[in-house]
């Protein structure tokens, strides 16, 4: 690990915006698998989590329905009607499947955000940045307003660019068009917000406080790996229930409605 840390500071300081490049798209598309699998235990655990339902709903209603009739006999009269037709969950897609496949074209698409966007704009970002805080407003490196400045500034400006372009990017990479990436933006985008919210603040504070300038993309890249992650699982959710809790889903649901009327 020693002689990898040394290989990746010389890369740094030979070729700084390259190195960052590559490095965001590695890290991010690490992030999308972990993505891809975790949606895919989640599916798979609530297809298991209703056919239990199922098969209780089921037994409970033969075993009523058989002492209701007074006679063992006609259970199963009673069963079949009820259960020969489950009903499909196949709203839980290929994701519930035995075996887990990565979608590697997925995984190509997710990187490519980390080379073309995330490498070369957090490089420029967080050396402009720096160089502004320090030079134009002239706060002493590492105090307490010099961080809490930076801290501020990358999460109302770079935090939600950030966002904004993820969900753009992905949904125009699915093919989809102007009107249905903005309904995407629309359900994903607060909700990320709000939830990255809570945590990014303290990992920059951290990063601002503690990392040497040059470093601190790649100090935000490791947690990328797992925001990736998140914001992957985010996207591949599409109209989850959890995202009810937000306004912005709300006002989505009541612009469709009205549409349809």
């Amino acid at each position: 690990m020693l002689k990898v840390w040394k290989w990746y500071q010389n890369c740094l300081s030979v070729n700084p915006v390259k190195t960052q490049i590559i490095s965001s798209g590695f890290l991010w598309g690490i992030g999308d698998i972990a993505a891809q699998y975790i949606t895919h235990a989640t599916a798979k655990n609530r297809l298991q989590i209703s056919e239990t339902k199922l098969s209780f709903s089921c037994t409970f209603n033969m075993i009523f329905d058989s002492g209701k009739s007074g006679t063992n006999d006609n259970a199963l009269f009673y069963f079949l009607p009820k259960c020969a037709s489950p009903p499909s969950f196949s709203h839980l897609n290929g994701d519930a499947d035995e075996k887990f496949k990565i979608n590697w074209k997925r995984v190509a698409t997710t990187s490519m955000f980390g080379f073309g966007f995330v490498g070369p704009i957090g490089h420029f970002w967080y050396e402009g940045l720096d160089k502004f805080i320090r030079l134009k407003l002239q706060l002493p490196p590492k105090s307490v307003r010099f961080v809490a400045t930076k801290v501020a500034t990358d999460c109302i400006i770079f935090g939600p660019l950030d966002l904004f372009v993820f969900f753009s990017y992905m949904g125009f990479s699915a093919g989809k068009n102007v009107t249905q990436v903005k309904e995407d933006v629309k359900r994903d985008f607060i909700p990320a917000l709000i939830l990255e919210g809570g945590v990014w603040p303290i990992v920059q504070v951290a990063n601002f406080r503690y990392v040497p300038v040059r470093y601190q993309l790649l100090y935000v890249n490791i947690f990328c790996l797992l925001d990736s992650a998140f914001l992957s699982w985010v996207e591949q959710q599409k109209d989850a229930s959890w995202k009810q809790w937000f306004p912005s889903y709300h006002s989505l649901e009541e612009k469709s409605g009205k549409g349809d009327l």
